[in-house]
């Protein structure tokens, strides 16, 4: 265990061990696995502020990424001044190269230190007694492959829980690819709803993969660990659910649905025929109908003209 995070280990340990043991009288033997779900909760609960404001640096990163693209291809071979163009663009956005990084880096400490606890057998000057306990009969301390044999009982608690796990990063993709779609550059007036392009070739095939590379980690993990990843990912998941309902809301960065801008297309031009129609005065129609009320009817409803009135020299003016 790095020293450096000795200290923060011990001190996450005896809080979670805590936990347990108020737990315990109402979960019994699932009460560590409730611990761990618990604290790990509260902690990505107080590094929740980081993670928005990642979620955000990353969407303005998103945003002007055609922007910069041309400032690389107009000053690419003259590095200085594209830094300082680089360095204006983000100034007047309010934003940085490094917003969408620094708040995760921020972040890491935190993590590391849940991480080690979890998988650490030696804690605090004795043995980790959390990885004693177990899930199912099996012990929180063993790893997947420690006692493998087919259809234990070790085996099936382990598959469940890789599979919840390939399950949550296989939704983190999906909304990874939604945020995408989201908080991307807003589409040119008329050209309908704007796409980001998926990355091809090796570049595209990592970002599908990438996210499967927890459940390889969690098979070479203890058990506690793996449910730690587990409640990690799944929290991450839900933040980048979170960010992006938030941002549909706000219309997608000023942006319109298909629907609504044909909708309010229609209402303008409506309206606009209303207001020509307004200044210029009653249509032939209505001043027909008019010129027949009074030579026949003084008051009352306007009655509809017969057949051949509308060529009245009154309603041809």
């Amino acid at each position: 265990m790095l020293a450096v995070l000795g200290v923060p280990v011990d001190a996450a340990y005896h809080l979670v061990f805590a936990l347990t043991n108020i737990l315990t009288p109402v979960l019994g033997g699932l009460a560590a696995v409730a611990g761990i779900i618990v604290f790990t909760a509260a902690i990505r609960l107080l590094v929740m502020p980081l993670s928005f404001r990642a979620l955000r640096g990353q969407a303005a990163q998103a945003r002007l990424a055609p922007q910069v693209q041309k400032l690389r291809q107009r000053y690419g071979r003259r590095p200085e001044r594209l830094q300082r163009e680089l360095t204006a663009l983000y100034r007047r956005e309010g934003t940085s190269v490094f917003a969408g990084f620094a708040p995760l880096l921020a972040q890491a400490p935190v993590f590391s230190v849940l991480y080690l606890l979890f998988r650490s057998p030696n804690v605090a000057g004795g043995p980790n007694r959390l990885l004693s306990r177990d899930l199912f009969g099996v012990p929180l301390g063993n790893h997947w492959l420690t006692g493998f044999s087919a259809l234990s009982g070790q085996d099936a608690v382990f598959l469940g829980v890789f599979a919840v796990l390939a399950v949550i990063c296989w939704l983190s993709v999906r909304m990874a690819r939604r945020m995408s779609a989201v908080v991307g550059p807003p589409a040119a007036a008329g050209a309908g709803p704007s796409r980001v392009p998926e990355a091809s070739g090796a570049l595209g095939l990592l970002g599908k993969v990438l996210p499967y590379v927890t459940v390889v980690i969690a098979a070479f993990a203890p058990l506690a660990a793996a449910v730690y990843l587990v409640v990690s990912t799944g929290w991450s998941v839900a933040e980048r659910w979170l960010f992006v309902s938030s941002r549909r809301r706000q219309g997608g960065d000023g942006q319109r649905k298909p629907d609504e801008a044909r909708g309010a297309s229609a209402a303008d031009s409506a309206t606009g025929r209303r207001a020509a129609r307004s200044r210029s005065g009653p249509t032939r129609g209505t001043r027909c109908r008019l010129l027949y009320r009074r030579r026949t009817a003084p008051a009352g409803p306007i009655p509809r003209p017969p057949r051949g009135f509308a060529r009245w020299p009154g309603c041809l003016r």
